[in-house]
C-alpha cells in the first residue's frame, strides 16, 4: 500500500467544523492541503461538549479527543477525561501515522504545555512542528515588569519547540526576526479565504437592505461600538437601512456594552443582533448585504493580525468599508479595492458609509476590484501550495531530533 502524505492541524484555539475566524482559517488550510494531494486531519484539542466527536467534511477528517457529548455530574470523571484526552490524541495520531506519512503537525495553541506535548509527539512520530501565529504572542503580556518577562520567555520557548512558524503578517515576521528566529523557519501566510463559499448566493436571508458586520461582538478588537455610533449617523439619512450584527461576544461584558449602546442610541429597531450562525448560513448574509463594515480600532491585535472576515467580505464583491489598521493598507487601496477610514473615528467611518450609499454604482465597481484579490493573494489554494513547499523545504533541512 502506498502511504499518502498527511498534515495534522492540531489545536485548542479553534472549534471544528463550525466556529469563528480561526475555524475558517483552519478550514482553508485543510482544504488547500487536500486539494494539493496532502491528506488533512484536524484534531480539535478543546474541552468542548459536542454532538459529533469524529467526522469528515469536504475530505477533511476531524477528531475531538475530549470525546464528551455532555458534561458529567462527577467531579472526578470530569478531571479524568481532561487528562485522558492526551492519550486519545496520541492514539489518533498513531492511527493516522499507521496509514500515512505525517509530513507536519500544524499547531494552534497559546499554551506552553500543549506546545511541549506536541514537541514530544513530533519526536515520537518523527515529524516536524509548525506553529500558527495569527495574533501578537505578547498581546496578554503588555504590562511592564514580571508579566512582560513571562510573556517574552514563553514566546522564546515556543520558537524553540517548533521547526517553523506560519505568520499572518509581516509585523510578526519582523517580531520573530528581532528575536533571533532564522528566516528559513518563517513564512508569511496572509488571511486565506475559500471563494467558492460565496459563489451561490441563494435567496436574500432578510426582507430589508442592511449594512453587515460579521464576527465577534467585541469593542477592543473589532470596534463594534464605533460601528454602532457610525450607523446612528447613517440611519438619520437612510432610515430604511438596518445594521445587522452576526456573531457573539468574546466576553459577556463587551457584548452587554454593545447592546446597551444600541439601546441608549434608540436603535433597537434598526440594529439587529442575530447571534452566531453556522458556517453554511453566513455566506448568504454577506453576499446580500448592501455594505460590509469593519471599524477595527488601532491596537496591538490590529497591528499584528489581519481579519479573516475582511477577506470574506471582499469575496462577495460588495462594497467594503474598513479602517486603516495593521497591514490592511498594504493590501487594499482606498477607493480602489475598498473604502478605508481612519481608525477610532466614528464620524469619518460614517462619512465613508454615506459616501458608498450616495455613490453605490461606483462602489460596486470598487467591490469587484477587491474581489479579484481573493482570487490571487488571499486564495486558499494558492497559499496552500506555498505552505506545502515550505513544509517540504523544512523536511529537507531539519530532523525532529535536531530542532535546538
Amino acid at each position: 500500500m502506498v502511504r499518502k502524505d498527511a498534515v495534522i492541524i492540531f489545536g485548542d484555539t479553534f472549534t471544528f467544523p463550525d466556529g469563528n475566524a480561526a475555524t475558517n482559517r483552519v478550514y482553508t488550510f485543510a482544504k488547500g492541503f487536500y486539494e494539493n494531494k496532502i491528506e488533512s486531519f484536524v484534531i480539535c484539542f478543546r474541552n468542548d461538549y459536542v454532538e459529533t466527536v469524529e467526522g469528515s467534511v469536504d475530505g477533511i477528517h476531524y477528531y475531538h479527543p475530549f470525546n464528551q457529548v455532555k458534561r458529567s455530574t462527577s467531579f472526578f470523571k470530569r478531571r479524568f477525561v481532561k487528562l485522558y484526552k492526551y492519550f486519545r490524541a496520541y492514539r489518533t495520531i498513531r492511527s493516522i501515522n499507521h496509514d500515512h506519512t505525517i509530513i507536519a503537525i500544524n499547531l494552534w495553541t497559546n499554551r506552553l504545555w500543549v506546545q511541549i506535548y506536541i514537541y514530544f509527539l513530533g519526536l515520537v512520530f518523527r515529524t516536524i512542528i509548525i506553529h500558527e501565529h495569527s495574533e501578537h504572542p505578547l498581546r496578554e503580556y503588555q504590562k511592564p515588569g514580571i508579566k512582560n518577562i513571562l510573556g517574552e520567555t514563553k514566546s522564546y520557548l515556543g520558537t524553540r519547540l517548533c521547526d517553523g512558524i506560519f505568520c499572518i503578517s509581516k509585523y510578526l515576521i519582523n517580531f520573530y526576526h528581532e528575536r533571533g528566529v532564522k528566516d528559513r523557519k518563517l513564512i508569511l501566510v496572509p488571511s486565506t479565504v475559500d471563494t467558492e463559499r460565496f459563489l451561490n448566493k441563494g435567496l436574500p436571508p432578510l426582507p430589508y437592505e442592511y449594512i453587515l458586520y460579521c464576527g465577534s461582538l467585541t469593542i477592543q478588537k473589532d470596534g463594534v461600538d464605533i460601528l454602532v455610533d457610525s450607523f446612528e449617523r447613517v440611519s438619520r439619512e437612510f432610515p430604511d437601512i438596518k445594521l445587522v450584527l452576526l456573531g457573539k461576544g468574546d466576553s459577556l461584558s463587551e457584548e452587554s456594552d454593545i447592546k446597551r449602546k444600541v439601546k441608549e442610541l434608540d436603535l433597537t429597531e434598526d440594529v439587529q443582533l442575530l447571534g452566531q450562525l453556522s458556517r453554511t448560513e453566513v455566506p448568504a448574509y454577506i453576499c446580500h448585504a448592501k455594505i460590509l463594515a469593519l471599524a477595527r480600532p488601532r491596537s496591538i491585535v490590529a497591528d499584528a493580525g489581519f481579519p479573516s472576515k475582511l477577506t470574506e467580505y471582499l469575496s462577495s464583491g460588495k462594497p467594503v468599508v474598513v479602517t486603516k489598521v495593521g497591514e490592511i493598507p498594504d493590501y487594499l487601496i482606498d477607493s480602489e479595492h475598498a473604502f478605508l477610514s481612519e481608525p477610532n473615528n466614528a464620524e469619518e467611518f460614517a462619512n465613508k458609509l454615506l459616501f458608498v450609499l450616495h455613490n453605490y454604482d461606483n462602489a460596486l465597481i470598487v467591490g469587484n476590484k477587491g474581489k479579484r484579490l481573493t482570487e490571487t493573494t488571499f486564495n486558499y489554494n494558492y497559499q496552500a501550495k506555498r505552505m506545502v513547499e515550505f513544509i517540504r523545504s523544512l523536511n529537507q533541512h531539519l530532523s525532529p531530533a535536531n530542532r535546538m
